[in-house]
C-alpha cells in the first residue's frame, strides 16, 4: 500500500460546490498539484516513502440526504491501484429543528434584548394597523406603507425559496446601511418597519425587523420566521438576521448579501438570541455547535489522520 506521510494541515478548509467537493487549501510535505473536478479533488504528482511512489491521490465525494461520503483512492506510476477507503464524516441531522441552528433555547424575560424587542413589537402592532387602513383607503396610505405593501405583494406572487429570496433582495436594495449612532445619535435603536422605510436608512436589526414582518405578511407561518441575533466573530460584534424555515431547513436572510444561506453554513458566528411572536429566547451556550472554520479544520485533520493510518 502506498504511504503518504507527514501531512501538515495548518490551513483553512472550506466545503464548496453545494458542500460536495472538499477543497484543500494546502497540503505540505510533499505538495501535489491539485485539479478540482466535478465531485472530486485529484492531487497528481509524486509522493511516497522509500521506493514506493504514488502518482496520484483521488478524493471523491458523493452526497445523499443524510451525509457526504469521502472516498480516497491511490494510483501508482505502474498503473496499479491502491485500495479505497471510505470516510463518512458526521454531519448535523437534517430533521426539522424547532429553532435555527438546531439548538436548545430558554426563555428570557429581562435584559436589553428583551426590552428592545418588547418595545418594537408594540410599534409593529401600530404599523399593522396602518397597513390595514391602507387596504381600506389607499389615498391616505403613507408612502412607506405603500412601499412595504408592494414588497409583500411581490413576495406573494412567488412561493417557497423564491418568495423568501425576493423579499430579502427587495428590502436589502430598499434600505441604505447606516449606523444608529450616525442616524439617531445613539449606540443602538430598534425601529419598526414603516419608520425604517420612511427614512430609507438602517442597520442590521432594522433590515431584519422589516424582513421579519414582511415574510409573515406575505403568508409564511409565524412559527417559521425568526429574528436571530448572533455574535459575528470576524468583526467581534453582534449582528441581526432573519431565519425562515423551508422544507425543514432554516434559511438566513442577511442584509450583507442577496443570496440565502442555510443556518449551519454561516461562518464564524455564535448564535445568541432568537426572537419571535412568543418573545425572546436565549440559545443555550453549552449546545452551540462546532461551525465554521474551527469545525472544518478539525474535520479535515481527522480526515487526513485517517488517510495516513490507512495509506501508510
Amino acid at each position: 500500500m502506498i504511504g503518504i506521510v507527514n501531512y501538515a494541515f495548518d490551513c483553512a478548509v472550506s466545503i464548496r460546490r453545494l458542500r460536495t467537493v472538499l477543497l484543500f487549501s494546502c497540503l505540505t510535505v510533499p505538495v501535489l498539484p491539485i485539479n478540482v473536478e466535478a465531485g472530486s479533488l485529484t492531487a497528481t504528482g509524486s509522493a511516497g516513502r522509500g521506493d514506493r511512489t504514488a502518482s496520484s491521490v483521488v478524493i471523491s465525494t458523493t452526497r445523499n440526504s443524510a451525509k457526504t461520503r469521502f472516498e480516497v483512492e491511490t494510483h501508482r506510476d505502474d498503473h496499479s491501484q491502491g485500495k479505497m477507503v471510505t470516510l463518512d464524516p458526521v454531519e448535523p441531522s437534517i430533521a426539522s429543528p424547532a429553532e435555527p441552528f438546531g439548538l436548545n433555547t430558554m426563555p428570557v424575560a429581562t435584559g436589553d434584548i428583551f426590552t428592545k424587542w418588547s418595545s418594537v413589537e408594540k410599534d409593529i402592532s401600530v404599523d399593522k394597523n396602518i397597513l390595514t387602513s391602507c387596504g381600506e383607503s389607499t389615498t391616505e396610505c403613507p408612502s412607506a406603507a405603500q412601499k412595504f405593501l408592494a414588497i409583500v405583494a411581490e413576495g406573494r406572487t412567488r412561493s417557497g425559496r423564491a418568495r423568501i429570496g425576493v423579499i430579502n433582495r427587495a428590502i436589502n436594495l430598499t434600505i441604505r446601511p447606516m449606523s444608529d449612532l450616525a442616524q439617531w445619535g445613539v449606540e443602538d435603536r430598534w425601529t419598526a418597519p414603516l419608520a425604517t422605510l420612511t427614512s430609507g436608512l438602517g442597520d442590521c436589526e432594522d433590515y431584519a425587523i422589516v424582513k421579519y414582518v414582511a415574510l409573515t405578511e406575505a403568508g409564511i407561518a409565524a412559527e417559521d420566521v425568526k429574528l436571530v441575533v448572533v455574535r459575528d466573530l470576524r468583526v467581534d460584534k453582534d449582528h441581526a438576521v432573519v431565519a425562515a424555515r423551508l422544507d425543514g431547513r432554516w434559511l438566513v436572510l442577511d442584509n450583507r448579501r442577496l443570496a440565502l444561506v442555510n443556518d449551519i453554513e454561516m461562518r464564524r458566528v455564535i448564535p445568541l438570541f432568537v426572537l419571535d411572536s412568543d418573545g425572546v429566547k436565549k440559545f443555550i451556550s453549552s449546545t452551540i455547535p462546532d461551525t465554521g472554520y474551527a469545525h472544518q479544520l478539525r474535520e479535515a485533520k481527522k480526515l487526513v489522520g485517517k488517510m495516513n493510518r490507512t495509506l501508510g
